[in-house]
């Protein structure tokens, strides 16, 4: 397992105490993960997706589009290594980029010529910090996998490893739905589960950025990269949740090269979203854990708006949120 790179804000472990709700669960899941390795997360076949740094960016971007992915790892001719990898928040940053920096006539010419090694230059020009560099080898535990995930915040790790001759080989790419959609098949102590999101206070519940229909969407762009989240939700005056943004929308604008409306509201862009959105996941702080890993198996999400009876916004639990949580990660 390796990172490289540090992390600005640590994760700290923090054992529960034996009478806590959290004791079983985490003692049992811990051991769960410990038992298997990342390389039981494999199908039988799969097709991995793999950019040379030197690909353009618009090109990059039709690739993922065309396979139905939001990200993809980078593959260096040069060092003939790993070079990190190619997520929504790379084409978040790059639209900020051309919004604050560039009239769209420069936005539209630049993008044609663009390689997706040149994002690193667009996130040193905002100030942003360089991506972590972290892999892990595919037998490593799922717990080391876990961790690594929870002290770096990302979403998903790639797994490395090496052939005869010692050059680098991407093997696969596992993510936090993927471990926790494994947890959902798999894990057979389930009645450790039954426990409610409020006993177990799992999620964020406290200063949530939130936005109305009337909100442009660069104001959202800027809200992903100012507080470093992947969504916000959408509410009325009465604080009914309406919708979420995400940042995979935001690849609809960089594909469409649509950069001459990011100050469009909110409501409009939406509109745009393809007629097979999965929709807004909600659910209340009597959901348990157990309810949530249910809901994980049959469908793919990405996180759970917490709504009260009356549908207003009370909190949001994100996949990192239940995966921190089972391995007993808090955030400074």
């Amino acid at each position: 397992m390796t990172s490289r790179g540090s992390s600005a804000e640590r994760e700290l472990e923090a054992p529960p105490s034996a009478d806590s709700p959290a004791f079983e669960i985490q003692t049992l899941v811990r051991s769960f993960l410990k038992e298997h390795s990342a390389y039981d997360l494999l199908p039988v076949s799969y097709r991995l997706i793999v950019f040379d740094t030197r690909l353009l960016v618009k090109k990059a971007l039709a690739g993922l589009v065309q396979n139905g992915i939001v990200s993809a790892p980078l593959w260096s001719s040069e060092t003939h290594r790993f070079a990190g990898m190619l997520t929504v928040s790379d084409f978040v940053n790059l639209i900020q980029y051309y919004y604050t920096h560039a009239s769209v006539e420069d936005a539209l010419q630049d993008i044609e010529k663009f390689e997706i090694g040149h994002l690193r230059d667009v996130e040193k020009r905002l100030g942003a910090p360089a991506p972590q560099l972290i892999s892990m080898h595919p037998m490593a535990s799922l717990y080391d996998a876990c961790r690594l995930l929870a002290e770096s915040r990302a979403h998903r790790v790639p797994l490395l490893d090496h052939d005869p001759l010692g050059t680098e080989m991407i093997i696969s790419v596992i993510t936090q739905y993927r471990i926790l959609k494994f947890i959902a098949v798999n894990y057979k102590e389930t009645r450790s589960l039954r426990r409610s999101l409020a006993e177990l206070k799992i999620g964020t519940y406290g200063n949530i950025a939130t936005a109305s229909l009337s909100t442009p969407v660069i104001r959202l762009i800027n809200i992903f990269v100012e507080k470093k989240i992947s969504s916000v939700p959408i509410i009325d005056e009465n604080g009914v949740v309406l919708n979420v943004y995400e940042t995979v929308d935001v690849m609809s604008i960089a594909r469409s090269g649509r950069y001459n409306e990011l100050d469009i509201p909110v409501g409009e862009a939406l509109e745009a979203r393809p007629k097979d959105y999965p929709g807004v996941h909600t659910c209340t702080l009597n959901d348990t854990l157990y309810s949530i890993f249910q809901t994980i198996r049959k469908q793919r999400v990405y996180r759970l708006i917490v709504v009260d009876q009356d549908k207003k916004l009370v909190g949001i639990v994100s996949l990192s949120d239940i995966l921190g949580y089972l391995v007993g990660y808090q955030r400074q």
